[in-house]
């Protein structure tokens, strides 16, 4: 690949302004309370940087998607919860690529910090708009993305903008950089045993990611809904269990390659079955080989849980990627917590790629004794699919003759 601007490679001049791309996405409860503020405070040491250059900062992110103008998606409770992490005031503007805004980027000087409201009230941004993003490059001398949770879309704040910077005044921040390496290591420079958990409720948005693992890994573990296809293929009664019948060729395809390849896959032996997903609805445990007909399988059991814990034992490295079970409900996140706990307790180095997967480990307080937790679920996916992700690729040194 080639190699990646990068904000310390700028030659950054105080006063002058830098438009940052963050990935402010966080989970807010119905009062707009910030419930994980994890991904305000990866985009910290970027900002702090061009603080400390003296720069007038202008932030932009997305949140959520809405559909027009809403105030539940509104950015100002980021804002000020930033205010807070930095000690330091954040203006904000209920405005992105009107007078509104453009008038509060023209007062700006070295040192203040502005955030805009959401992106995605314009419509521009998920069209890759070149006259929206023409409007927002407009605003600064200098442009950092370090939004790795959307680089794997073309919207105009993460690709058409770039067009109107020269590679002197663009790059990648701290997140981004520091996501792309632990991807590449990952899939380049493992240290081994190299053990891949895969989990979620479906095959096919995990497929090509399966695919590109399984040549590079020593063991590979499937759960939650994903692997009752898997189990489906080998011939098991699922009972009313997520399936994708469409794929079980694909299934039987990848337990074959993992055979060649002398991988070892591990899959369910027990789950958690119930005749329906609710919340007051019967539950009970059973092997793989005793699903009843018209149950289905919610999370895995605790012999799998032994079982995927020992897979684990001596591990050098682990992603892990989707839950063990529909963990939104109590009564079915026993699996993924535990799976969280052995992750975490493990001596190797733990990369959790983002998303629902990162959502588990916080709500099993397991963050702290993580490697690495990726700010991006679809992303960090692609990335191991081997992908080129649209965001990061305008952002790479132009190859010189």
């Amino acid at each position: 690949m080639r190699e990646l601007l990068f904000i310390k490679d700028i030659k950054f001049q105080p006063g002058k302004k830098v438009f940052i791309r963050c990935d402010f996405n966080v989970p807010m409860d119905e009062y707009q309370n910030i419930t994980d503020d994890r991904r305000i405070r990866s985009a910290l040491a970027t900002i702090k940087y061009c603080l400390d250059e003296g720069m007038a900062i202008i932030l932009a992110s997305h949140l959520g998607r809405p559909k027009s103008v809403d105030d539940k998606f509104s950015l100002e409770p980021v804002a000020k919860r930033l205010s807070r992490l930095l000690d330091k005031d954040v203006l904000f503007v209920k405005d992105v690529a009107g007078v509104v805004a453009k008038e509060a980027v023209n007062s700006l000087k070295g040192e203040e910090i502005l955030l805009l409201e959401n992106l995605r009230f314009e419509k521009g941004e998920t069209k890759n708009d070149e006259e929206f993003a023409k409007k927002l490059a407009s605003y600064a001398d200098f442009y950092i993305n370090d939004a790795f949770g959307v680089c794997h879309r073309a919207h105009a704040s993460v690709h058409a903008i770039t067009k109107f910077f020269d590679d002197g005044h663009k790059g990648a921040g701290f997140l981004l950089q520091k996501e792309i390496n632990f991807a590449q290591n990952l899939i380049k420079r493992p240290t081994r045993p190299f053990v891949a958990i895969v989990g979620g409720s479906k095959v096919s948005g995990k497929l090509q990611a399966l695919k590109n693992l399984l040549p590079k890994v020593d063991k590979l573990i499937i759960g939650g809904g994903m692997a009752f296809t898997f189990l489906k293929a080998l011939g098991f009664e699922i009972g009313n269990s997520l399936l994708e019948e469409e794929l079980l060729d694909e299934a039987s395809k990848i337990l074959e390659k993992g055979k060649e390849l002398g991988v070892k896959i591990y899959l369910p032996v027990d789950a958690i079955v119930a005749p329906h997903f609710s919340q007051d609805s019967v539950m009970k445990y059973v092997t793989t080989q005793e699903i009843p007909k018209d149950w289905m399988g919610l999370d895995i059991g605790p012999a799998s849980v032994t079982l995927f814990k020992e897979a684990l034992d001596g591990a050098g490295t682990i992603w892990w990627n989707g839950p063990m079970g529909v963990f939104e409900m109590d009564k079915f996140a026993r699996g993924s917590f535990r799976i969280s706990h052995a992750v975490a307790e493990s001596n190797a180095m733990t990369v959790i790629g983002g998303g629902d997967t990162a959502d588990v480990v916080a709500r099993a307080g397991d963050q702290d004794e993580m490697t690495f937790i990726s700010t991006g679920g679809g992303a960090s996916l692609e990335l191991i699919e081997g992908k080129e992700l649209p965001g990061i690729k305008v952002l790479l040194k132009k190859d010189e003759y």
